[in-house]
């Protein structure tokens, strides 16, 4: 029996390859800007979770984790100047599984585990048995858009 395709929609005209492989941090993190760690509550020893939130994987406190640094809850995932919003996909069962971050360009920047990030222009290039489904989105300011220039 084959195992199926953990990314069935990502083919090589919806993505590419933007950095090594690297365990040193995941999606989480890399969609909080960070990569220096890895983000997960209910991991192990060297992964974080801010100190102030209980640790469990619910989309609620995925959240207020996200809210913590910025974000609030938006309804679409379309391009606003001036914001950087994240997507959070969940399992079939409703349990948080992967995030990705939208660029200052409109596509999408994900982490696959300890693998390579990628640059996928929708979203559902990443959805399948591996990370669910996208089901909300958040956005923040976007501190590096339209700064002034020495």
């Amino acid at each position: 029996m084959s195992t199926p395709n953990p990314f069935p929609n990502l083919r090589s005209d919806n993505h590419c390859v933007t950095s090594p492989r690297t365990p040193d941090y995941n999606c989480i993190a890399w969609a909080a800007g960070e990569t220096h760690r890895r983000w997960w509550p209910i991991a192990g020893p060297g992964w974080y979770w801010p100190p102030s939130l209980p640790k469990v994987a619910s989309v609620d406190i995925f959240v207020e984790a996200f809210r913590l640094i910025g974000y609030e809850h938006c309804d679409s995932s379309e391009y606003e100047p001036g914001y950087e919003k994240v997507a959070l996909y969940l399992s079939a069962g409703g349990a948080p599984t992967h995030m990705a971050r939208q660029l200052i360009s409109g596509a999408w920047t994900s982490k696959l585990g300890p693998q390579q990030d990628i640059e996928h222009d929708i979203l559902g290039a990443v959805e399948g048995p591996a990370y669910g489904r996208v089901a909300l989105f958040l956005k923040r300011p976007n501190p590096s858009f339209n700064q002034p220039t020495p």
